[in-house]
């Protein structure tokens, strides 16, 4: 038994992932109650007295009520150390919730109680299917106006093709919603504040008591219906991604959260292996292994900052030691990792495996690097996805083109957007999923650099990255139309296309060249000179 078994054993890692508006920012702040994080939800703002902990905590976010960038929250409940990463709801942002995906052992999926599966939490399960991610769903906002509870159930197994096992079922619905049922344990719990009761069956007088006559029947019918029909909870089925268990609640109104955390400290995995290059890479090693999936700048404006966010996948992490980037064979210190409880941070000591923990850099660590003990590795499965706008950038002063230029790099190494420079040295162009994004990306150039852009449109709609196994052919094409070539961040070649059609045109005159619309951090292609 390794030495690192126990602390291993003990962190729950994972993300939660929702369609907008479906109350996950809510849930995430009373799931932070649970560890001491906060005292009072949703009265989070900074006060001499209490830290800030709301998880959407930059200037857009609070205006439009919506998270754009990933935060990292790390707190204790009940024995484990629970890593929670709030993702961006919205689509335009998908590229951050992909590879924050990355870095998880399981996923929380929340649903609005009145809506069921939308297309945003379609695309998201899809993206947990791939990694083999598990997944407990919360079916929110139960005291409103809801679905039947069989219906969203059948909706999850039909949408998701997953199967469904209810843990708990919600005592009535809309105004008179007043709890949760335990179907396992025949015990109800009105409150999170409050411990389960033991109740004699659903037909218990203290269950009567709270409903009004006709709701409390349907509430009887539908437990045994439910205890009757639904697929008994299998943990290896739940483990491998073939079923949820599902907790019915309001974050809102603090009811169903405790038994959502409960189960995933009972249910959700330790820390799993994780696949490299070269091997696959146990959670209990001795040696310390980890991979940057996210680069944020400016979290704290009075300090200028510049954090890698760092999934430890093995050993264990501690203040001062040196690692390997294995991508340039150098060595760094880890002289001040931190953890994170959003905009908050205190030192990280110590670390273990699926543990998140912050590193301070100036742009030494990029997306997708390694860290480890010396080997060289470098773990799978942190692309980059070819933008779907392209917009040149032009900055109203024309004596802070140098400082765009920097600004613009330092957004591209984060994440924020991809920035492309043209062979033939004109302006660059930047790439976005969506176009929130380019929202985004302006406000930050203004409050975090003092700069005032405007976006223009390119000839160019399509991009995509190019790659040969021929020595000079990447030049060769590009010296027919240089403004149509660029490089990314890394210098590796990207074509412009002005439209599908014209990439199809060049895909079948030059064979030899490999276009592509998804760039692995481990592939590397061929350079132009």
């Amino acid at each position: 038994m390794s030495a690192l078994d126990t602390p291993v054993s003990k962190r729950r890692t994972f993300a939660i992932i929702s369609h907008p508006d479906a109350g996950k920012t809510t849930l995430t702040e009373k799931l932070l109650l649970f560890g001491g994080a906060i005292q009072l939800a949703g009265q989070v703002k900074a006060k001499r007295d209490r830290r800030n902990t709301r998880s959407d905590w930059m200037g857009i976010e609070r205006e439009r009520g919506i998270s754009v960038v990933t935060s990292v929250m790390t707190f204790e409940y009940g024995g484990h150390v629970f890593n929670l990463l709030d993702t961006p709801g919205h689509e335009d942002f998908s590229e951050d919730t992909y590879r924050t995906l990355t870095a998880v052992d399981a996923a929380v999926m929340v649903l609005d109680g009145a809506k069921g599966i939308e297309a945003r939490t379609l695309k998201l399960v899809e993206v947990c299917r791939l990694r083999d991610i598990p997944i407990v769903t919360f079916i929110n906002k139960m005291d409103r106006d809801s679905m039947d509870p069989f219906d969203l159930l059948d909706d999850i197994e039909k949408t998701l093709a997953l199967d469904t096992t209810p843990m708990t079922w919600p005592i009535g619905r809309g105004k008179s919603f007043a709890g949760s049922y335990d179907l396992s344990r025949s015990a109800i719990r009105l409150r999170d504040a409050e411990d389960q009761t033991p109740v004699n069956g659903p037909e218990d007088g203290r269950i009567q008591a709270l409903l009004p006559p006709q709701d409390y029947e349907n509430f009887v019918g539908e437990v045994e219906l439910a205890a009757g029909a639904a697929k008994p909870f299998v943990r290896q089925s739940f483990l491998e991604g073939h079923l949820t268990p599902v907790y019915w609640g309001s974050a809102l109104r603090d009811m169903g959260v405790k038994d959502l955390i409960d189960a995933l400290g009972a249910f959700a995995p330790s820390p799993r292996e994780q696949k490299a290059d070269s091997r696959t890479v146990e959670a209990n090693e001795e040696r310390m292994t980890g991979f940057v999936f996210k680069i944020q700048a400016n979290m704290d404006p009075n300090h200028r900052d510049r954090i890698a966010f760092m999934r430890v996948c093995s050993g264990k992490l501690t203040r001062g030691m040196k690692a390997k980037l294995v991508r340039t064979g150098k060595a760094i210190g880890l002289h001040t990792p931190q953890f994170f409880f959003a905009q908050d941070r205190s030192i990280a000591d110590e670390a273990f495996a699926g543990d998140i923990v912050g590193i301070p850099n100036h742009g030494t660590l990029r997306i997708g690097d390694t860290l480890t003990e010396g080997e060289d590795l470098v773990f799978r499965g942190v692309p980059s996805f070819a933008p779907e706008i392209l917009r040149r950038v032009r900055v109203a002063d024309a004596m802070k083109a140098k400082k765009l230029k920097e600004a613009l790099q330092q957004m591209a190494e984060e994440g924020v957007v991809q920035v492309f420079q043209p062979f033939d040295g004109s302006q660059p162009i930047v790439g976005v999923v969506g176009s929130l994004q380019l929202d985004v990306l302006k406000e930050r150039l203004d409050a975090e650099y003092g700069l005032e852009i405007s976006f223009e449109t390119t000839r160019f709609s399509v991009c995509r990255w190019v790659t040969t196994t021929e020595p000079g052919k990447i030049d060769e094409f590009a010296r027919r139309d240089s403004s149509a070539m660029c490089r990314d961040l890394d210098g590796d070649a990207v074509y412009m296309a002005t439209s599908p059609y014209s990439l199809k045109y060049e895909e079948d005159r030059w064979p030899m060249l490999k276009f592509t619309d998804v760039k692995d951090y481990q592939k590397v292609s061929t350079k132009a000179a």
